[in-house]
C-alpha cells in the first residue's frame, strides 16, 4: 500500500492523530480555512483608474435617467464584488485562497499528488464538512482520490474505526453551511452601509447577532421601565426547649402577608411580639434530587461561567484544546446521547471506586432535545480513568474545565441524592408562620458533583403538633421589588437556545461579536446594552421586522437543518429569503425609509460659538455636538464634548441595581428612567432612556468628579497643554485639549495615569516573520513590543530581542535606556528577550529555547541586573 495523506484543520489535532496512525500515513494541518469569500472589494490599480476615467467620460454624455440606471448598476456590481457572491446569478461565489495560505496549498497539492488516498479528517460538524469540501476543491478532485473520515473523539479506537469505514463528502451539509454563510454575508453587506448612511459611520448588522442584541435591549428596557416598590419581610425567632428556630411570617387573617410601608410593618411587629404561638402541622416527606444530564455545548458554557467564571469564548477555546489533545469528545453538540462503551466505562468506575449503591440498575437516559443532531454524543471524557490532576501538558484553566466535564459525566450516571424534608406551620393569633428544612439521608451523585450551598435550615426532631413556642425576637427587614435580572453570558446562551437563535457552534461567536461591535458591554459579568445598540435595534425592527423576529430566526435555523438533511434545496432557501429582503433594503434606503437619528437640542452653550449643544449618538457612544455643525462649511462649528456615563460618577455608596434605579431621575415626558452623564465638573446631564425617540432631558448643576481618579491635572508630554480625563469605548483615558495634538494616556486600574508613551521607532531592518512587512518598535501599556508597520492590515506582533534594541539605541526613550545594559544572552547562549511583567509592572529579560521559555530571567533592581530562577526562586547578580 502506498502513502496516504490525512488533512486536519489544526496542528494540535494533527499531532494527536499522528500518534495512532501507521508510517504509511502523512498527517498535515491546513491551519483552519484555506479559502473563503473576499474580505473586501478589489484593489485599485492603474487599469482600474483608466477604466474609471473612461466610464466617467461616457457618463457625461448620458441623460439623467441613463445616469441613474448606470449608477445603480455600478453600485450593484461593487456590492457583488465586495460580498463575493452574486444572488442574481444563481448565487455564484467567488472563493479565493486566503492571504498567507499559498505555501500551505502548494504543499498539500504536492503531497496529495503523491498519495494514493487523501483523507479529509476535519471536524464532524457542518463547519468541518465545509472545510473538507474547500480542501478538495482547492487541491483538485483530479489530483487524488478523496475520502471523508469523522470521529467524535480523538482516541486510538475511534481513529481506527473511522479509517476502516471512510465515507464520501456530505454535500448537503456543505450546502447548509454555505447557505448560512451566504445569508450572513448578504445581511451584513447590504444592511451595514445603510446604517452608516442613516445612523452613524462604522455600524454593522448581522442576521443572528442583531437578534441577540435585541434580546439584551428588550431586557434593558424592561429594567429601565421598572419602578422598585417598597415592601417588608418579617421573620420571627421562636424557641422550643432552648432551641431557636427562625420562621417566616406568611399570612395575616388568612391573606398573604406583605406590608408595603414602615408603618404597617411596625404595627405587625408589635402584634407579633404579643402573640401566642402553637405548632399547627409538622410534616416530614422524603424527596430526592436527580443528577443533571451530561453537558452539551450550551450547558457546558453556562456551567463554566457560573462555577469557574469563564467567558463563553474562553470555554470554547479550552474545550477545543481538550478535544484536540484527545481528552474529551467533540465539544460542539446539542445531543445528550452517550455511547454504550462510555456507559459501560462509567458504570464500572462508579461500582469499583464508589460502591454499588451509587450506580443505578439501568443507565440514566435523558430526553432528546428538539432539532438535536442525535448522531453526535454529549460532551464527556474519552477515558473515565484520567482525572484532571493527571493532565500535565495543558493549560491549568483547561484542566479545571476538564474536571467540570468529568464530574458532570460521572454524576449523570449515578443515583439520586435523597433528603428528608420537614415543614412546620405555626399559628400565632392572627398570623401564620412557616419554616422549612431538610436533611440529606444519602448523598448520591452529589458525592462527585456537589450542589450549591442551600439556605435550608435543619429543624429540631422534637417538634410536635400542639407544642407551644415562645418569642425570642421579631426581625423586620425593608426590601424593594427587583427589576428583571440582567443577562450574563451564561443566561444569554440559555435564552438564545430557548428562542432557537443560533446553533451550538455559533453561541460563542455571537456573544463575542456583539461586544466587539460596541452594541453590548459586560461589567462584572453582566451584559448591558449600549445606546447605539438600542438605536440600531429599533431601526432594524422598523425596517426588517421579519429578520429581527425570534420565530423567523428560529425557522431559518430549522430550514438550514432541512438543507443539511437533503430535504430542501439550499438555493431555494436563499432565493426565498433574498427576494423579500432586497425589497426591504430598497425601501429602507429611500428618503421615506429608515429613520435618521433625531438630534435633541439642550440649554447648554457651545464653548466655541455659543450656539446650543445637541445630544448625539455614534458608534462610540452618546456625546454632545454643536448645533452649528449643520451650517454651511465656512460657518460650521465642529465642537464636541465627550460624556462620561453616570455609572462612573463617584459615590460613597455601592448601589445595587434596584437602588441605582431608585436613584435615577424619571423622564417628565414618558416616566422612563434617565441615564446620567457627566459633562464636566459643573454639569451632569440626565437623558431619557428612550432617547433619541423621546426628547426628555434634565441639566443638573453642582460639583462632580469622575470615579477612579483623584489626582492632579495632567500636562501633555508632547505639547505641554492640559490633558482632560475622558471615557471611551475601552475605558477612561486622558486626551490633550490641544486640537492639533492627538496625544492620549490610559487611566490604569490602580487609578494612576499610564506613563507617557515613546514615539514609534521605524525598524526597516527587522522584517516580519509571517507577513510581507517590516516592524516598528512601539511603546504600549505592556511596555516595548514590535508590530507590523502596516497595522491594521498586518497584525503581526512580537517581543523584541535585546540585541535588536541596541541597533536603535540612539532613538530610544530615556526611560528604556537601562535595558541596554542587560546581558545579551543567558549562560547557554540563548538571546535575551524583552518582556513585561503585569504583576510587577516592569520590563525584564528572559530567554526562549525552541519556542518555550527557559527558567532564566533577570530584573533590573537598584542599578544591577538580578537573575531569578523561575523554578526555585533563587536569585543572584548577573554580570
Amino acid at each position: 500500500m502506498g502513502k496516504m495523506l490525512v488533512i486536519v484543520e489544526s496542528p494540535a489535532k494533527a499531532r494527536t492523530i499522528n500518534k495512532y496512525l501507521g508510517n504509511q500515513f502523512i498527517v498535515k494541518s491546513s491551519v483552519g480555512h484555506i479559502r473563503d469569500l473576499p474580505v473586501s472589494g478589489h484593489k485599485k490599480n492603474t487599469q482600474d483608474l483608466k477604466a474609471r476615467a473612461k466610464a466617467a467620460a461616457a457618463t457625461r454624455k448620458m441623460s439623467p435617467d441613463e445616469k441613474a440606471i448606470y449608477k445603480n448598476k455600478k453600485a450593484q456590481a461593487l456590492l457583488i464584488s465586495r460580498m463575493g457572491i452574486d444572488p442574481d446569478d444563481n448565487w455564484r461565489a467567488n472563493y479565493a485562497i486566503l492571504p498567507g495560505k499559498d505555501k500551505i496549498v502548494l504543499e498539500l497539492r504536492k503531497l496529495a499528488s503523491a498519495a494514493d488516498i487523501v483523507y479529509l479528517a476535519t471536524d464532524l460538524d457542518r463547519e468541518g464538512e465545509a472545510i473538507a469540501w474547500h480542501l478538495r476543491e482547492t487541491i483538485g478532485e483530479s489530483v487524488a482520490q478523496f475520502k471523508r473520515v469523522t470521529f467524535n473523539e480523538i482516541t486510538k479506537t475511534a481513529i481506527q474505526e473511522a479509517f476502516e469505514n471512510p465515507k464520501e463528502l456530505n454535500i448537503n451539509r456543505v450546502n447548509a453551511q454555505q447557505a448560512r454563510r451566504f445569508l450572513d454575508r448578504v445581511v451584513g453587506y447590504m444592511i451595514s452601509p445603510l446604517l452608516w448612511r442613516k445612523i452613524a459611520r462604522g455600524l454593522s448588522a448581522g442576521r443572528v447577532q442583531s437578534v441577540a442584541v435585541r434580546v439584551i435591549v428588550e431586557q434593558e428596557r424592561e429594567i429601565r421601565k421598572f419602578s422598585p416598590e417598597e415592601y417588608w419581610e418579617i421573620k420571627a425567632q421562636l424557641t422550643s426547649h432552648d432551641t431557636s428556630i427562625q420562621f417566616d411570617v406568611v399570612k395575616q387573617d388568612g391573606l398573604g402577608f406583605r406590608p408595603t410601608t414602615q408603618k404597617d410593618a411596625k404595627i405587625a411587629v408589635d402584634q407579633l411580639k404579643k402573640a401566642s404561638y402553637v405548632i399547627k402541622t409538622c410534616e416530614k416527606k422524603p424527596t430526592q434530587t436527580k443528577p443533571a444530564p451530561p453537558f452539551i455545548t450550551s450547558t457546558l458554557q453556562q456551567a463554566a461561567s457560573t462555577r469557574l467564571g469563564f467567558s463563553v469564548k474562553k470555554t470554547m477555546i479550552l474545550a477545543q484544546k481538550l478535544y484536540e489533545d484527545g481528552y474529551i469528545t467533540y465539544m460542539r453538540t446539542d445531543s445528550m446521547n452517550l455511547s454504550q462503551d462510555a456507559l459501560m466505562q462509567v458504570k464500572e468506575y462508579i461500582q469499583s471506586e464508589l460502591g454499588d449503591q451509587y450506580s443505578p440498575e439501568k443507565p440514566n437516559f435523558y430526553s432528546k432535545r428538539k432539532q438535536a443532531q442525535e448522531a453526535h454524543e454529549a460532551i464527556r471524557p474519552t477515558n473515565i480513568r484520567v482525572k484532571s490532576d493527571q493532565i500535565h501538558t495543558i493549560d491549568p484553566q483547561a484542566s479545571k474545565l476538564y474536571d467540570l466535564i468529568w464530574r458532570q459525566f460521572v454524576a449523570c450516571q449515578m443515583t439520586p441524592a435523597k433528603y428528608m424534608n420537614t415543614s412546620v406551620q405555626v399559628i400565632g393569633d392572627h398570623f401564620e408562620l412557616k419554616a422549612k428544612g431538610r436533611i440529606m439521608q444519602f448523598d448520591g451523585f452529589t458525592r462527585i458533583y456537589a450542589m450549591k450551598k442551600s439556605d435550608d435550615i435543619i429543624l429540631p426532631a422534637h417538634l410536635k403538633v400542639g407544642q407551644t413556642l415562645t418569642v425570642e425576637k421579631i426581625i423586620p427587614k425593608q426590601l424593594f421589588t427587583k427589576p428583571p435580572v440582567r443577562f450574563t453570558e451564561a443566561s444569554l446562551v440559555k435564552e438564545l437556545e430557548k428562542q432557537g437563535i443560533g446553533r451550538p457552534s455559533t453561541y460563542a461567536s455571537i456573544i463575542s461579536t456583539i461586544q466587539d461591535r460596541g452594541y453590548v458591554t459586560i461589567q462584572k459579568r453582566r451584559l448591558y446594552s449600549e445606546k447605539i445598540g438600542e438605536i440600531v435595534t429599533d431601526r432594524l425592527i422598523e425596517s426588517f421586522n421579519n429578520l429581527m423576529d425570534y420565530n423567523f430566526t428560529a425557522d431559518m435555523e430549522f430550514q438550514l437543518d432541512e438543507v443539511a438533511e437533503g430535504k430542501i434545496g439550499w438555493i431555494e432557501v436563499l432565493n426565498q429569503f433574498y427576494l423579500d429582503f432586497k425589497n426591504r433594503v430598497d425601501i429602507a434606503d429611500s428618503d421615506e425609509g429608515m429613520r435618521v437619528n433625531q438630534l435633541i437640542e439642550i440649554d447648554l452653550p457651545c464653548s466655541i460659538c455659543q450656539r446650543n449643544m445637541q445630544i448625539r449618538t455614534a458608534g462610540t457612544g452618546v456625546f454632545l455636538g454643536c448645533s452649528g455643525y449643520a451650517l454651511p462649511p465656512k460657518e460650521r462649528c465642529k465642537e464636541t464634548v465627550n460624556l462620561t456615563h453616570g455609572d462612573e460618577i463617584a459615590s460613597d455608596d455601592e448601589f445595587a441595581e434596584v437602588n441605582a434605579l431608585r436613584s435615577k431621575h424619571r423622564c417628565a415626558i414618558c416616566q422612563t428612567a434617565m441615564d446620567s452623564y457627566l459633562v464636566n465638573e459643573s454639569y451632569k446631564l440626565h437623558i431619557c432612556g428612550n432617547n433619541p425617540d423621546c426628547s426628555g432631558y434634565e441639566l443638573e448643576t453642582g460639583e462632580f468628579k469622575i470615579k477612579g481618579y483623584d489626582g492632579p491635572l495632567l500636562q501633555c508630554d508632547k505639547c505641554q497643554e492640559d490633558m482632560q480625563l475622558k471615557s471611551g469605548r475601552f475605558g477612561k483615558y486622558f486626551a490633550c485639549i490641544n486640537a492639533a495634538c492627538s496625544n492620549t494616556r490610559k487611566l490604569l486600574k490602580d487609578g494612576q495615569p499610564a506613563p507617557p508613551k515613546m514615539d514609534p521607532i521605524p525598524t526597516p531592518e527587522l522584517r516580519c516573520m509571517k507577513v510581507d512587512d517590516h516592524y516598528v518598535l512601539r511603546d504600549g501599556a505592556a511596555g516595548l513590543f514590535l508590530a507590523a508597520s502596516k497595522f491594521p492590515k498586518n497584525r503581526e506582533t512580537r517581543a523584541p530581542l535585546l540585541k535588536e534594541l541596541k541597533m536603535y539605541h540612539d532613538k530610544l526613550d530615556k526611560k528604556y535606556t537601562y535595558l541596554l545594559s542587560g546581558p545579551l544572552t543567558d549562560p547557554e547562549g540563548n538571546d535575551s528577550v524583552i518582556r513585561f511583567s503585569k504583576k510587577n509592572k516592569r520590563q525584564y529579560l528572559m530567554t526562549e529555547k525552541k519556542g518555550k521559555a527557559t527558567s532564566w530571567r533577570v530584573y533590573y533592581e537598584e542599578g544591577v541586573w538580578v537573575e531569578q530562577k523561575t523554578k526555585n526562586g533563587s536569585k543572584k547578580n548577573s554580570d
